[in-house]
């Protein structure tokens, strides 16, 4: 049960901050289904692959982590690239996803 809690909270904040992020960003708001689309398909794999990776290989959890994020920063660009209309797509991305995992750290 408390897997299921950190994804529904994981997905929750990111949600919130990268939303948040984009109207900073001054993303059009037919636009905002996009970046919510994007983070429900990577945020719940890459948090429960990083569950898995704590798990199984703690030694190289750093690295692991290190790679899911870029994974997601990579899909989520190409999903902005191609169906929505946000400037520098892939700088969005990295940002977006920057300030929600150093969030998360936080938290």
């Amino acid at each position: 049960m408390s897997l299921l809690l950190s994804l529904a909270g994981s997905l929750a904040l990111t949600l919130a901050l990268e939303l948040a992020f984009a109207l900073i960003w001054r993303v059009e708001r037919n636009d905002l289904p996009a970046v919510a689309l994007a983070n429900l398909l990577t945020n719940p794999i890459v948090v429960l692959c990083h569950h898995g990776a704590a798990w199984y290989f703690p030694q190289i959890l750093t690295a692991f982590t290190l790679a899911l994020e870029l994974a997601a920063v990579a899909a989520e660009g190409l999903i902005y690239r191609r169906r929505s209309q946000i400037s520098h797509p892939w700088v969005f991305s990295l940002s977006a996803n920057a300030l929600s995992f150093l969030t998360g750290l936080l938290l």
